[in-house]
């Protein structure tokens, strides 16, 4: 297993393929379609990875013999705060600690960077992943709406 950068055209095809598939079933679980949240990763083109590597995201892709199974995105706030966004696991590859590892070495590369705090947006409806996030150490913030989405936006924050 390795984790990677994703810079070139087809590892961001790749990951977008990979975010798709892991989103799809929130989508599904949320009553989320492509007209009444866009944004959702389910519905994710290529072109807003592209985008994100140009506002300086890093996205890195978690790779099971050459496959891409998880992928992972790490966003610069301030020189202390650091959002950690997309976090995902192709479904058949869930429940085997993936997710854990994409988050220890996204939180690993926010420390080298000076990072002394994640914050993530999940959707606060969802339990079982707020559940997950406490697990690793995640605490609620706040919780926002926005008009544009279906469902309230639960954020959360790690001091690392």
């Amino acid at each position: 297993m390795i984790i990677k950068e994703i810079k070139s055209a087809e590892e961001i095809r790749s990951s977008t393929a990979v975010l798709s598939q892991a989103f799809a079933t929130v989508a599904e679980d949320f009553g989320l379609t492509e007209s009444n949240c866009p944004t959702n990763s389910a519905f994710i083109k290529e072109d807003s990875l592209r985008l994100m590597t140009d506002k300086g995201v890093y996205l890195f892709g978690l790779f099971e013999r050459e496959k891409q199974v998880g992928f992972v995105a790490v966003e610069k706030s301030t020189d202390s705060l650091f959002y950690l966004e997309k976090l995902a696991v192709v479904p058949s590859y869930r429940h085997k600690g993936y997710g854990k590892i994409l988050m220890d070495y996204a939180s690993g590369f926010i420390k080298k960077q000076g990072g002394k705090e994640i914050s993530i947006g999940i959707i606060n409806e969802n339990s079982v992943l707020k559940a997950w996030y406490e697990h690793y150490g995640f605490r609620e913030a706040e919780i926002k709406t926005y008009t544009h989405l279906p469902f309230t936006v639960c954020i959360m924050k790690k001091y690392i």
